[in-house]
């Protein structure tokens, strides 16, 4: 759901062809596109999508009911004689072109952020630095798709300067088909990670998903990389524009040096610059392990123009909607709620969090679905590392097994399993205490939110 200001002549030259028949009101406009009848509003143009579970045009009454000014069908519907429908080949491919046609009309400079892991985090940090010189837009909560990247650049105003998206990868083209429609100037490439593997087939098809994104840069656009990562740097092969490199190792154009983490409250260092430019950083982040988002931030922020010092002062004041959350637990223990999704390398970090911080440190954790062939290496994995990174192991979920057995195998000394979130709250709720830190991460089909509600400070 984004602002706009579409006239009739703006739908009909962006659908073009694909836009079969019209019934539009004289002098209609539009101030939102939606794709939720719950949220019409007068003047809206409701899209009517095919979804996994329902079909929007069963809820086009329900929209123009709440007033919506129109609607994109891809069938007949009933309309008021005071509403405006347009009738297309397909109601989704209409969002996508519709937006396309927008963004060719705000001349901003778009970055796109992808990567196996942390693609939020960045997309957060990479806006918020830019928005301190710049009128800036980012994409909101999950639109990352072929659905939410429209939405969101249906959002632009001609007061933008730049805009900052997230770009997800389910499958390989996906990515490919978000530049075409969004032809970001900047891109970034987080990592590499075996994530959607029973989508995807392998990791090597995984890196060359993301590498779409510098692929489809023009050659006067900036690739901005992992040095740290090997499949990420390679990448530089794959594109004609110019690279710059972030990380820790000595390669890296944007380093970082003399790290030093203060868990949940952040962490601060030594950013250097190839050729001898330095800054002390503080970040508020929670995690040492963000520094990689933050480095890639600086990156993309230099390249706009702005300086060390700039950059520096914006981090120190970063605000950033994040989804690993700390909140308070019962008898002043304090959560960690990263239980929004989970990899073997999102939980290692966030692990690596936990292990940051003070008192007793609890893990409590479950499946991580997608992984396809890397399945079981994952769970192992993360089993082994929770060995150094937490006092009490709590594992939910007969799908989680391999986590509890790896930690047990390899020394932990307090592995506890559950069925259910019911009954690992059940154990916890009552032997929480001040000082302790209790990390929930799974991946969200686990539903360990319950948990998350049951833990939290009465």
């Amino acid at each position: 759901m984004m602002s706009l200001k579409l006239e009739l002549a703006d739908i009909y030259i962006g659908l073009g062809d694909h836009l079969v028949s019209s019934d539009a009101r004289p002098g209609a406009r539009f101030s939102r596109a939606i794709i939720d009848s719950r949220q019409a509003q007068p003047d809206d143009l409701f899209f009517a999508l095919h979804g996994e579970h329902h079909d929007a045009h069963d809820f086009v009454q329900a929209a123009f009911a709440a007033k919506a000014g129109g609607a994109v069908v891809s069938r007949p519907v009933d309309a008021p004689v005071d509403r405006s429908v347009f009738h297309v080949r397909d109601a989704l491919t209409a969002l996508q072109r519709l937006a396309s046609y927008w963004r060719s009309r705000h001349n901003v400079r778009l970055v796109g952020v992808t990567g196996s892991v942390g693609k939020t985090t960045a997309k957060e940090i990479i806006a918020s630095l830019l928005s301190h010189r710049y009128q800036t837009l980012k994409s909101t909560a999950n639109f990352n798709t072929e659905i939410g990247v429209p939405l969101t650049l249906l959002g632009l105003k001609p007061e933008h300067e730049r805009a900052v998206l997230e770009l997800a990868m389910y499958q390989p083209g996906d990515i490919r088909l978000l530049c075409e429609i969004s032809r970001p100037q900047i891109g970034v490439v987080l990592n590499v990670h075996p994530v959607h593997m029973e989508r995807a087939g392998s990791i090597g098809r995984i890196a060359a998903a993301k590498a779409e994104l510098v692929e489809s840069l023009p050659t006067d656009g900036l690739a901005v990389l992992n040095a740290d990562d090997p499949r990420v740097a390679s990448m530089v092969r794959r594109t004609n524009c110019r690279t710059v490199t972030f990380g820790l190792s000595e390669q890296a154009d944007v380093r970082a040096e003399g790290i030093t983490s203060r868990g949940l409250d952040g962490f601060s260092f030594t950013l250097k610059l190839r050729g001898g430019s330095s800054s002390a950083i503080d970040c508020r982040l929670p995690g040492s392990h963000h520094v990689y988002a933050v480095l890639a931030a600086a990156a993309v922020a230099l390249n706009e123009g702005m300086t060390l010092d700039e950059i520096a002062v914006a981090l120190r004041s970063a605000r950033m909607d994040l989804r690993l959350t700390p909140r308070r637990g019962r008898n002043g223990s304090t959560l960690i709620d990263d239980s929004y999704n989970a990899s073997p390398a999102s939980m290692t970090a966030a692990l690596d969090l936990l292990s940051e911080t003070g008192g007793r440190r609890i893990a409590v954790l479950g499946h991580m679905r997608e992984l396809g062939a890397a399945e079981s290496e994952g769970h192992v994995a993360v089993g082994r590392h929770s060995v150094r990174t937490s006092d009490i192991l709590v594992v939910v979920g007969e799908d989680a097994r391999l986590i509890a057995d790896s930690a047990s195998a390899a020394g932990h000394s307090d592995v506890r399993r559950f069925d259910s979130s019911e009954d690992a709250s059940a154990n916890l709720r009552d032997n929480l205490k001040a000082g302790d830190h209790v990390l929930i991460k799974a991946s969200r089909a686990v539903g360990l939110e319950a948990l998350v509600e049951a833990l939290e400070e009465a």
